[in-house]
């Protein structure tokens, strides 16, 4: 028999090799889809301005709004980074500005304020979970749950979301930054 096990391990080789390089390429194409980096400029640029980690301000997009401009959730929230009618007035007494509601879906704006809120709210809360937990229930509510020694026992972290929506929302959020670290 010609050729042999040599034979069948030189047709084999490159086939495994092939499968390897295409699993891989796989991977990294599901990495850029699963995980996309869009409007990567204003995203890189509101982190630094407001000393934000970039992967966290894509997590909050991504699990926020899936990267759409203008999405409009069941609370009215608004934009990329999902910020409601009343934290958007809200804001703007803290910014100065006077900008009309639609605004929230332009991706400049949306970015600003939303990195704008995300900062207030671990300089706030000091943890990222508890500040993302704020930025979905609102201050509010994460300001009583602190209060709580059921649901936070040194009263700065959060043993336990009481509002399981609000619970996956944090899970995902810190999911997804994990996968934007690599």
């Amino acid at each position: 028999m010609p050729g042999g096990r040599r034979g069948t391990a030189l047709i084999l080789f490159p086939l495994l090799a092939l499968a390897i390089l295409g699993g891989w390429l796989l991977a990294e194409h599901w990495g850029q889809v699963g995980y996309p980096r869009r409007y990567s400029e204003l995203v890189e640029q509101n982190a630094a301005a407001f000393d934000l980690p970039e992967a966290l301000l894509y997590a909050l997009v991504r699990t926020e709004s899936g990267f759409k401009p203008r999405a409009v959730s069941s609370a009215d929230a608004r934009g990329l980074t999902q910020i409601t009618p009343e934290t958007f007035d809200w804001l703007q007494t803290k910014t100065g500005e006077t900008l009309p509601l639609e605004a929230l879906f332009q991706e400049e704006v949306s970015l600003r304020y939303g990195a704008f809120f995300l900062r207030m709210l671990l300089d706030e809360f000091g943890e990222t979970p508890t500040a993302l937990a704020a930025y979905h229930a609102g201050r509010g509510a994460v300001n009583g749950w602190l209060r709580d020694p059921a649901l936070s026992p040194d009263g700065v972290s959060l043993a336990r979301i009481p509002y399981p929506d609000t619970e996956r929302y944090v899970e995902k959020v810190m999911r997804a930054m994990e996968k934007y670290k690599k």
